[in-house]
């Protein structure tokens, strides 16, 4: 078994956004166990770090939330996904692959190719 890895750096919000499109409204602890999930439990996310990538996302009006009752009958606050969330999400996803596409190129060359 591999050990849990912290999620990378400015990744956590589009998982975030993408759970929310997949699944619907959701509690953090929702999203988190999920994101942990889809990563085959390699990723680890603290709540003291999703939630205020939670309120970011929010104030920015790309997610929106309201209080209702969990799974547990708790009081639990649901986020869903905002047409500005939808946009945001596709503009992220764009600049995740040409990101992933440039690193890509540098495990490809070969010392004697420039490029």
């Amino acid at each position: 078994m591999k050990p849990e890895k912290d999620v990378q750096p400015g990744t956590l919000a589009l998982m975030a956004l993408k759970t929310l499109d997949v699944l619907g409204p959701l509690h953090g602890y929702g999203i988190a166990r999920r994101i942990e999930q889809i990563s085959g439990d390699l990723l680890s996310v603290n709540q003291g770090t999703l939630y205020p990538v939670l309120l970011r996302l929010e104030q920015e009006g790309a997610v929106a939330a309201d209080w209702g009752p969990s799974e547990h009958n708790r009081r639990a606050r649901f986020y869903r996904l905002t047409r500005a969330g939808h946009k945001l999400l596709e503009a992220e996803k764009c600049d995740w692959e040409q990101t992933a596409a440039i690193i890509a190129r540098f495990f490809e060359v070969k010392t004697e190719d420039p490029g």
